[in-house]
């Protein structure tokens, strides 16, 4: 990883998605967690003071170790325990079947076997397992989609391997969940880099 990548890039990113916006958009995808959640992309700590009292503890999974000193204030302040159990989300050091619920938030545009992931993420959950998430995806009108096309070779050299093109919920939905909740909709900004994918998916028996 490089000195951009490790120290300036999360630097930027938690400016960038630490706005009044993302904030309500995390308290809501944050509300229903409970028991043992495992956090991939956990970052700079921006979700955590949206953990709701149920939740017992969080593993989160992040490689930057500059997010990691951004994300320290944030969870000392927290009244949830959590513990760094990895930097990959492809490859979980966890049991299969372990966790109650999985928590991205804008993280699977950047993991660059997102299929291998999100397979990783449904093992680990128990049966009934929720996967929560929101993230930015490729957007229904076909000329904002063609944009997104255009744009996604540069977004991913400065934005860290971030995909603007990715269609999440049928990510989702090829990993064997089934998504019960989705919201589609785009922020303020320019809509190459503003279509949300908002839910909850479940993971099949």
């Amino acid at each position: 990883m490089s000195i951009y990548e490790d120290h300036v890039l999360p630097r930027a990113i938690d400016l960038v998605l630490g706005g009044p916006i993302f904030a309500r958009l995390r308290e809501r995808v944050a509300s229903d967690l409970e028991g043992e959640v495992l956090e991939v992309g956990f970052g700079s700590g921006r979700n955590v003071p949206f953990y709701p009292p149920a939740v017992r503890r969080v593993r989160a999974v992040d490689p930057s170790t500059a997010g990691r000193r951004i994300a320290a204030r944030r969870v000392a302040a927290s009244n949830v325990p959590v513990e760094y159990v990895g930097l990959d989300g492809e490859h979980l050091p966890l049991e299969d079947n372990s966790i109650d619920h999985v928590l991205v938030t804008w993280t699977l545009c950047t993991i660059p076997d997102v299929d291998q992931a999100l397979s990783e993420m449904r093992r680990v959950l128990r049966p009934g397992g929720r996967l929560h998430f929101v993230e930015h995806g490729l957007a229904p009108e076909p000329a904002v989609a063609k944009w997104q096309d255009r744009l996604t070779p540069l977004q991913r050299r400065v934005a860290g391997g971030c995909h603007l093109n990715r269609p999440i919920d049928r990510l989702i939905l090829d990993a064997g969940f089934d998504i019960e909740e989705l919201e589609n909709f785009f922020v303020k900004g320019p809509k190459a880099f503003g279509f949300m994918y908002e839910g909850v998916a479940v993971k099949k028996a």
